[in-house]
């Protein structure tokens, strides 16, 4: 099938790159609808209290794999696009490095846990979840096909790890398992994915054993991704921490009918780390041989993260009475998803503009972008859930989103990327491109 060409991107390598995101897509589409199925199927099974303390416990741990990520992901897809005949070198030195953050953040989280505890969630369940980091670590395999641009392996399993998981949650329904059973389902998920990604990397013709660690390559990664692990701990916080404040504030029910809400919301925002990663390797490109194509090829893109956004919020907006249908008991949470899905628009901008701070060498940005984000949400839902209940951490969560990726508007040199951001936003450069395209007709 023949793809029209689109302006600020050359025909043949645009191709190429949409090629690659429409498999990442398809496979997270599909992905989306199974799990989105079961989500709904678990949640009016467990009801509120429960299906709260399920998402409490998982969130509390996934603040912390945020730091056993390490900020690494891209920053490997850029390095195995600078250093293609590196490969073994690379990924094994990621790979070291996430396995000990993972190992690292089994005793922090049981440290934490004495300090800021969750109501009515036994340890028991949180000591379970600990254990994502590790396994996050094989996460290495998915940048590895990114930065080769051969995203339909990483598709194949992804659907087939979320089919297994999603016969095994209904298995459990069925036989009207405990919540604790649910827990090990949940860790379940990242074992078979990091299996998965073991499978699909050897059957390539590429072998682990062959890895290999390299400490001052390991100095030379962190000393690019630790900006990127401290804004990985601050968009957990900032996309999470209004859940768990409702659970400790008002309680694990008042989560759990919350959480359904973000559960719709943010059922996109795979998007743009799919676009993202899939047209990197071309943006890249523009940056070192045309600094004009790159400014359009960084405009475009922030189009189509806007017209995605805005689309998928428009629909959910006039549709979410229609969604809760499904679920009854959390039916208080309708009016909450129209309000929380518009943070999206902000989370697929903001997505899109960090890769220009990696490609840019400005990580460290990230940091005060994502730490501003943070403070305001926390500070907005100390002060909105009292007054407001739920509805005040949605409000919250969409002020706290627009900060972040507008904080760079008063930073002098990044002024422009915010201009062409609120262009996208306002649907200025789409209002031009149908003006030229009228001017040639």
């Amino acid at each position: 099938m023949k793809i029209p060409a689109i302006k600020g991107f050359d025909k043949e390598a645009f191709e190429k790159y949409l090629k690659n995101t429409g498999m990442l897509m398809f496979g997270k589409v599909g992905s989306l609808v199974i799990k989105m199925l079961v989500t709904i199927q678990i949640a009016n099974y467990l009801q509120p209290e429960n299906f709260g303390i399920l998402n409490g416990a998982i969130i509390y741990v996934m603040l912390f794999a945020a730091v056993a990520s390490l900020g690494l992901d891209q920053v490997i897809v850029k390095e195995l696009h600078a250093y293609p005949k590196e490969r073994d070198r690379i990924l094994g030195t990621a790979f070291r490095m996430k396995f000990i953050a993972g190992l690292v953040c089994i005793p922090m989280i049981y440290l934490s846990w004495f300090f800021f505890s969750l109501e009515d969630t036994p340890y028991i369940y949180v000591l379970i979840l600990s254990f994502i980091g590790i396994f996050q670590s094989f996460n290495v395999i998915d940048s590895y096909f990114q930065a080769e641009v051969r995203s339909k392996y990483i598709m194949q399993l992804q659907i087939a790890g979320t089919l297994f998981s999603a016969l095994i949650k209904m298995v459990l329904i069925y036989t009207e398992s405990p919540l604790e059973l649910f827990i090990y389902a949940s860790i379940a998920d990242f074992i078979w994915l990091a299996l998965g990604y073991f499978i699909i990397y050897n059957r390539k013709g590429r072998r682990l054993l062959n890895w290999s660690f390299d400490p001052k390559l390991s100095k030379k990664l962190i000393a690019f991704s630790w900006p990127l692990i401290i804004s990985g701990i601050m968009v957990s916080l900032y996309m999470n921490i209004d859940q768990l404040m409702l659970h400790e504030m008002i309680g694990p029910a008042a989560q759990g009918t919350y959480t359904t809400a973000v559960n719709f919301s943010a059922a996109l925002y795979f998007i743009p780390s799919v676009i993202v990663s899939s047209l990197f390797p071309a943006i890249l490109n523009a940056r070192r041989d045309d600094p004009e194509r790159y400014q359009k090829r960084l405009q475009n893109l922030y189009d189509l993260m806007v017209w995605f956004s805005m689309s998928f919020a428009l629909a959910v907006t006039f549709a979410s009475p229609f969604i809760y249908k499904l679920m009854p008991e959390y039916s208080d949470a309708a009016p909450i998803l129209a309000v929380h899905v518009w943070s999206g628009v902000f989370v697929f901008l903001g997505t899109a503009n960090g890769q220009f701070m990696i490609a840019e060498d400005l990580n460290k940005l990230t940091f005060f972008r994502t730490g501003i984000g943070a403070v305001i949400n926390i500070i907005l839902n100390l002060w909105l859930i009292p007054l407001t209940g739920i509805m005040g951490a949605a409000i919250a969560t969409l002020v706290a989103y627009f900060a972040a990726t507008f904080f760079i508007f008063f930073i002098p040199g990044l002024r422009q990327q915010a201009i062409m951001m609120f262009k996208s936003l306002f649907l200025i450069t789409l209002v031009q491109k149908i003006s030229e395209r009228s001017n040639k007709a």
